[in-house]
């Protein structure tokens, strides 16, 4: 008997801790990815082929005279600025595929989402290109949207044909060889002076962004973030069946079109402007999920941003440091991002044979 009463103690004892632990892992959470966030801001501008002092890094963000403010502001801040944006707007496009399919692979690139913004957004370059036209940043979009779209739309076809979500994800991947094959075959007829500037763009980058685009590119995210964030009642009723939606108010097909539109813009924004970037958007939710040990919308959206703005920053200054030659972003989360997928995969695998 009084060893039963041990146990009891014991036990809720562990589950005062837990209670507890709980408790605190949101502020903790959010303050070590905005500690994440402010140390790679800061690292992010002092690495490169000039290094620079903390000193020198604040002189050349304050100081309009300084030696270093055409390298802090017009080249690092700018590609720091497009790869928070950027990265946060992956993540959280993944989030929301994620939760649409239903399914924790869903995500741009997996689903061929992002390889048929790719292929119109090409076919757009071309044009622009070869007409010599300045490349307009709303039509840069636009296509890049379309091709989005287009993708969307068959992988919706094929989910009405198939039973299994891992067959959904082979027809996505599926999806986006063949729009990657026949990017690679429009850009062989391209003029030969516009294959380096294609090729630059498609193999994923920051690089190339203005501060010009920045503008745009914050309007649009932010924008999208926003009304992510206000969905996040209808979004969490969602995750928990179509049936307790609907008896919870939550008009089906609109609120499906809201979370493909948003996906989408997410999406075509980032192909606009830094190309085909990997795995951020499967990955990064998972992570995001593992770390505050919640799946509700209201502490995942932000999490999600926040966790693919860190992510692609950290991507980013390896893709910046670790070689002479500039890598890739791709090649970056590729690496990183692609484990987490396969973790994902072989730990889903072992609880269905549970």
């Amino acid at each position: 008997m009084q060893k039963t009463d041990r146990t009891v103690q014991f036990k809720d004892g562990v589950q005062r801790v837990c209670r507890s632990l709980d408790r605190v892992r949101l502020p903790i959470g959010f303050a070590f990815l905005g500690v994440a966030l402010v140390g790679l801001f800061f690292w992010n501008i002092a690495a490169g082929s000039t290094l620079m002092t903390l000193s020198e890094v604040f002189d050349g963000l304050i100081n309009p005279a300084s030696t270093h403010r055409v390298i802090v502001m017009d080249v690092r801040l700018v590609r720091i600025l497009s790869a928070i944006l950027l990265g946060g707007a992956l993540a959280l496009s993944g989030f929301l595929l994620q939760t649409f399919f239903s399914n924790p692979i869903a995500g741009p690139f997996v689903l061929g989402i992002a390889s048929g913004a790719k292929l119109v957004m090409t076919l757009a370059l071309i044009g622009f290109l070869s007409f010599g036209l300045n490349r307009n940043s709303n039509v840069l979009i636009l296509a890049s949207f379309v091709g989005a779209m287009l993708s969307m739309g068959f992988v919706l076809a094929i989910s009405h044909k198939v039973k299994r979500m891992s067959m959904l994800v082979i027809c996505g991947v599926m999806i986006g060889y063949i729009c990657s094959a026949i990017t690679e075959l429009v850009v062989q007829f391209a003029e030969e002076s516009n294959i380096i500037k294609l090729h630059d763009w498609a193999m994923g980058s920051f690089a190339n962004v203005q501060w010009h685009n920045v503008i745009v590119i914050a309007a649009v995210v932010l924008t999208a973030f926003v009304l992510t964030f206000f969905m996040s009642k209808p979004i969490g009723a969602y995750q928990l069946g179509e049936v307790y939606a609907k008896n919870m108010g939550v008009n089906i097909p609109l609120f499906r079109a809201a979370l493909i539109l948003l996906s989408g813009v997410l999406s075509a924004c980032v192909t606009a402007y830094a190309g085909p970037v990997s795995f951020v958007g499967v990955a990064v939710p998972h992570l995001m999920r593992r770390l505050f040990r919640t799946a509700k919308p209201i502490v995942m959206i932000p999490a999600c941003f926040l966790g693919g703005a860190v992510f692609c920053l950290f991507c980013d200054l390896i893709a910046r440091t670790l070689v002479s030659e500039q890598l890739s972003i791709s090649s970056v989360t590729a690496v990183l991002g692609a484990p987490i997928v396969i973790l994902v995969m072989l730990r889903r695998q072992k609880e269905g044979d549970r």
